[in-house]
């Protein structure tokens, strides 16, 4: 993918990816799985017990078995509506290098259950190259639709919410 196969105005709405699924669960245990950094590392299927070390207070790493080591700061917790996380060092970027930043919202829906949004943004910032920038999000637009499904899976299923 070129750099002049898009307008600046479409480079700028593929700066960020956004997504949402409803779920039939409580706010408080979808907030118990969101507020966690880096859930959405895994194969498809959430970890009921993840492999996370705490660096600091705001830093945590998540180290996958198939996938590698990925460190996440924690940016904001707002409990129990909306979660920010900044991805800050992956196998394939260090901390000094620009990352995308990931929200979550919890919203409450009228028929029960809560709607989960999901936005990552700043993908123009790793990459003065669209076509880098364009093709690293390729992959993460893919994903968010499927770790969305696996955290629906998760929680619904009560796996959130064991001890």
């Amino acid at each position: 993918m070129s750099d002049t196969a898009h307008t600046p105005a479409e480079l700028d709405a593929l700066d960020r990816i956004a997504r949402r699924i409803d779920i039939d669960a409580p706010a408080e245990r979808v907030w118990d799985l969101v507020a966690r950094p880096g859930w959405y590392i895994n194969d498809g299927v959430v970890e009921v017990e993840p492999d996370l070390h705490r660096e600091s207070d705001d830093v945590t790493v998540v180290r996958h078995p198939t996938l590698g080591e990925f460190r996440f700061r924690t940016v904001t917790l707002d409990r129990p509506r909306y979660a920010a996380f900044r991805w800050i060092g992956t196998p394939y970027r260090d901390e000094a290098r620009p990352s995308t930043l990931v929200e979550f919202w919890i919203d409450e829906r009228d028929e029960g259950g809560v709607t989960l949004r999901v936005v990552e943004s700043g993908f123009s910032s790793l990459s003065d190259d669209p076509a880098v920038w364009l093709k690293e999000r390729e992959g993460n637009d893919k994903g968010w639709s499927t770790e969305l499904a696996a955290a629906k899976a998760f929680v619904e299923t009560g796996a959130a919410a064991r001890p």
